[in-house]
């Protein structure tokens, strides 16, 4: 068969993320709505003491790994400029090339790269708080998961990868 063939029989898939941080640092989360076809999937989660570009990044990545195959098309939409650019504006080629000297959140980056060479993936800029249903989802799973959790008593997991030197690119 036809590798071509192979990409052209699955359907696109459409990524929505958000992230949400209280206190920036403080307790944060993530939140994915994935749609395929008619399949539609929600994944989130919290961190005890992370930021919103972690959190915004989390939330790329944990969806682009819930794909179950390679070489998908992939439409990412995130309120994040952070994220978006950082891919559309070539600032994460750059790091790469400058041997990620001064870059945060290298640890999530790295594994951003992993995943996304997967897939054919295009990234789009979404206004947040502006009323998209799946952007508002992502955010009412992000800030439940993060926190809403920490508010219920919830004991969230540390953010391993956090570090005070991310607080520099806030």
């Amino acid at each position: 068969m036809n590798p071509d063939a192979q990409h052209t029989s699955r359907p696109p898939i459409y990524l929505y993320t958000d992230g949400a941080s209280s206190g920036n640092p403080g307790p944060g989360g993530y939140g994915v709505v994935l749609k395929c076809g008619g399949l539609r999937k929600e994944m989130s989660g919290g961190f005890a003491r992370t930021t919103n570009n972690r959190m915004e990044l989390l939330a790329v990545i944990t969806g682009l790994e819930a794909i179950k195959w390679d070489d998908a098309v992939v439409e990412v939409y995130s309120d994040s400029t952070y994220v978006v650019k950082a891919v559309t504006e070539n600032w994460l080629q750059n790091w790469k090339q400058r041997g990620w000297k001064k870059v945060r959140n290298v640890d999530l980056w790295m594994r951003f790269l992993e995943v996304y060479g997967r897939h054919r993936v295009t990234f789009h800029w979404l206004k947040g708080h502006a009323g998209h249903p799946e952007n508002e989802r992502c955010d009412a799973l992000a800030v439940a998961a993060g926190a809403g959790a920490a508010a219920r008593g919830v004991v969230l997991p540390e953010d391993t990868g956090f570090m005070d030197e991310n607080l520099l690119d806030l």
